[in-house]
């Protein structure tokens, strides 16, 4: 990691630079074949599947004695953590459920507004080296609470064919039973276009590689909804002497083991602290499984001191983390200044993978500087809002005069006018 002691502002812009995350490159790549999934159907599923994954499918769609051996698969301990995941992430999205509240702007003119549930919904579960199956839950419970009526579900299968069976059983659990073995940008055109097989949906939820990437960007502009823009995962932690840089290392190395593209900046306003935590970061990578893919994470991450608690603030929110680790005295205090984050975690005690995994709060987040315009995935991700309203002939008596103003000063004269006669006729 590069340590960078004291910098100017003006050289903050550089030092926060992501690593390239290549879409560029792969544009043409996932139009030739988004356009051959749209053309061909599960033809040309079948046949992505087979050269990226490696699987000769018979089959698109997971069978129910599939999805039974499966959940057989999965062991007591897996089953019994999961389920407190999925506790605590229903109990956290269905806080967000809004009531009707009806407003009267003035005297006789009623507003209100109607959450409706999007009707159709496809959710991108990653297999590869790490199968998120905490994803499906992350992904699948908002979506039963918000009540979609079709939940389609899509992720890779390995070359034998067989989807994890951790990723089947949380599917099963959350109550989704449209799940196919399709993965990478093939996944993304069936769930937009659909096929023989696999229906299209209204909006695609889910991360993924930057082939995936790109694909819901290119589907998004005419054919589907997406829920944000998403690339490579990524931690910023701030921290002062109160912070525990064994704790603050786990931290950074969790994210950097995601992908090879991730990237950490750990900010600081003590020397000794950043010393400490370089150091116990080059002692628990070592032990990693994935120390190689870290390894590359890492050569993209920053150890970064600043003088004050304002200027950490002020990187911060330029950098617009998705995750963002508050490891200082007065962390509430500074947590309610921050402007740009997906997820906040305040605190020694907040680990970034209790908000991966099991503390109610959802994982799927802005990455790449979005968070600065962008939400994560919540309930509302889920739902359409229809605005209602209803004028009675006293209220429209109160307000038509100034929309009929208005739309004269627009020149927009028949605005005016279904005012206008509805006014001449109260008159009457």
């Amino acid at each position: 990691m590069q340590k960078v002691l004291y910098p100017q502002r003006e050289a903050w812009e550089k030092l926060l630079e992501r690593p390239d995350n290549g879409l560029e490159d792969v544009y043409d790549t996932a139009r030739g074949i988004l356009d051959d999934v749209k053309r061909n159907g599960d033809a040309a599923l079948l046949k992505y599947t087979r050269m990226f994954d490696g699987a000769e499918l018979k089959a698109l769609e997971v069978t129910e004695e599939e999805v039974d051996e499966a959940c057989k698969q999965v062991n007591s301990e897996l089953k019994d953590a999961i389920l407190v995941a999925k506790q605590n992430i229903e109990t956290f999205h269905q806080s967000q459920k809004t009531q009707k509240e009806v407003i009267e702007t003035m005297p006789g003119v009623q507003c209100w507004q109607k959450s409706v549930a999007i009707d159709s919904v496809g959710l991108y579960i990653p297999g590869g080296t790490a199968p998120l199956f905490s994803t499906v839950l992350m992904l699948g419970i908002p979506a039963k609470i918000a009540g979609c009526k079709k939940i389609v579900l899509c992720t890779p299968a390995n070359n034998d064919g067989k989807v994890n069976p951790a990723i089947l059983y949380a599917a099963s659990l959350v109550g989704i039973d449209k799940v196919f073995k399709l993965g990478g940008i093939q996944a993304i055109g069936a769930m937009a276009y659909g096929s023989e097989t696999v229906p299209s949906v209204a909006k695609i939820f889910g991360p993924g590689n930057r082939f995936v990437t790109a694909a819901k960007q290119l589907v998004s502009l005419k054919d589907v909804a997406i829920d944000m823009p998403a690339g490579p995962s990524e931690v910023m932690v701030l921290a002062d002497d109160s912070a525990d840089a064994t704790f603050v290392a786990s931290d950074l190395l969790s994210q950097a083991e995601h992908g090879a593209d991730s990237q950490v900046i750990f900010v600081t306003n003590s020397e000794n602290l950043l010393y400490e935590v370089e150091q116990e970061v080059e002692m628990q990578l070592k032990q990693l499984p994935r120390k190689d893919i870290a390894e590359k994470a890492l050569a993209n991450s920053r150890l970064i001191v600043l003088e004050t608690t304002e200027e950490m603030l002020d990187i911060c929110n330029q950098y617009a983390p998705e995750h963002l680790i508050i490891s200082m005295r007065e962390d509430e205090l500074i947590g309610n200044q921050v402007l740009n984050a997906g997820s906040v975690f305040l605190g020694n005690y907040s680990p970034e993978s209790a908000g991966d995994y099991a503390s109610g709060t959802n994982h799927t987040l802005p990455t790449h500087g979005y968070a600065n315009a962008f939400s994560g995935v919540n309930l509302d991700s889920y739902m359409k809002k229809i605005t209602f309203q209803k004028i009675s002939a006293f209220g429209l008596a109160k307000l038509g005069p100034s929309i009929e103003v208005m739309a004269e000063a627009e020149q927009l004269m028949a605005h005016k006018n279904a005012v206008t006669v509805r006014l001449k006729k109260m008159e009457n």
